[in-house]
């Protein structure tokens, strides 16, 4: 059973493709502290379909029309990565607190113009980078702050997997689809190095510096052999933690994501799985002290849901962004960037400086 706080956040939601059917739109229905008080497409059977299953009050085919409606408080960008930093600028300007899906851009020169909007508005915006509200690696990160004293080394993956859509579909209702949905005017799939690293290697980027910090520098190594692709990244952190990251898309295997981290006094193992499991990633935490391992259960798995209602905390309370906030989304894009600059140069490519598109 649903329990709403009285005061709720009033959500619009742009787009109501797959992304938002799979994660947006049921996330403000069973947020505590949210309501999907509007949805905004511009394919008007799409549009009816969403509006119809989440009985949302206020449906609009114009973006605009939704951004001067003054109940609407905070908008969900839930579109391709192409129209991520526009939609949140004309979101932002309107005076409504964004949640945009990640990436938050596709180059770092947006992203800093849309940092600059972000900091004279004054305004609430969290990139949808939702793996900061899985309770395991929440708990992971717990400890890092409060117990393992320094960090030597991470070895982190994200490896998708041939089979990632016969497990899905067994599991996820149907998209529903329309011809008159928005496109962007380039194929996104049609540069899969760039495509690969956007969609997933921002998770991968973002996790990493979730547990250990900022990224310095990296050297990335590419392979490409019968239709794969395997990215290894050498990454330098500010506070001296040595970390290998490993992009592989796709592993013959079953989805493989995780990561194992050696501190001071103690170490954690992690295995993620793929989200639309809404299974918290499996932790375990030795801790030195005691010689002890233990495991927490993180029984709250919709990520997503915990995303919302983390956005809402900040928008309505003023409470500390738990999300990651336009800097992250930067830091994120800015890092993607270098690693393909990377393995175009053969060089090793400091975060700092990097400029241009991933």
């Amino acid at each position: 059973m649903i329990t709403k706080d009285a005061r709720r956040l009033r959500v619009g939601v742009l787009g109501c493709g797959p992304i938002a059917q799979f994660a947006h739109l049921e996330a403000c229905a069973k947020a505590r502290n949210a309501d999907l008080y509007a949805i905004c497409d511009t394919a008007p059977d799409l549009l009816a379909r969403m509006g119809g299953t989440y009985a949302v009050p206020y449906c609009y085919t114009d973006y605009d029309a939704m951004l001067a409606d003054p109940n609407v408080e905070a908008v969900i960008v839930a579109t391709a990565d192409a129209f991520h930093v526009p939609m949140s600028i004309r979101a932002l300007e309107a005076g409504k607190a964004v949640l945009c899906e990640k990436p938050i851009g596709v180059a770092v020169g947006e992203v800093e113009e849309l940092r600059d909007v972000v900091e004279r508005t004054g305004l609430v915006l969290q990139v949808g980078h939702m793996k900061r509200f899985d309770p395991g690696l929440e708990a992971a990160r717990d400890f890092i702050q409060t117990e393992i004293g320094q960090l030597l080394a991470l070895k982190a993956w994200y490896c998708d997997s041939t089979h990632r859509y016969s497990m899905t579909d067994a599991v996820q209702p149907l998209p529903v689809t329309s011809r008159q949905a928005s496109r962007p005017r380039e194929n996104p799939k049609a540069d899969l190095r760039r495509y690969f690293m956007l969609a997933h290697g921002s998770h991968l980027v973002d996790t990493a510096r979730f547990l250990c910090g900022e990224i310095i520098e990296v050297r990335a190594r590419l392979a490409e052999r019968f239709g794969a692709y395997c990215w290894f990244v050498e990454t330098s952190f500010a506070n001296g933690t040595l970390v290998h990251l490993d992009l592989t898309v796709a592993v013959r295997m079953d989805w493989h994501e995780g990561f194992q981290l050696y501190g001071e006094h103690g170490s954690i193992l992690a295995k993620t799985y793929n989200p639309w499991y809404y299974h918290s990633s499996d932790v375990e935490i030795f801790a030195e002290k005691d010689a002890t391992w233990r495991r927490p259960l993180g029984a709250d798995g919709h990520f997503f849901r915990r995303q919302v209602e983390g956005f809402a905390e900040s928008v309505l309370d003023g409470a500390p962004l738990r999300g990651a906030g336009i800097e992250d989304g930067l830091a994120s894009v800015r890092a993607m960037a270098a690693i393909a600059h990377s393995v175009r140069s053969g060089h090793a490519v400091r975060v700092a400086d990097m400029q241009g598109a991933v």
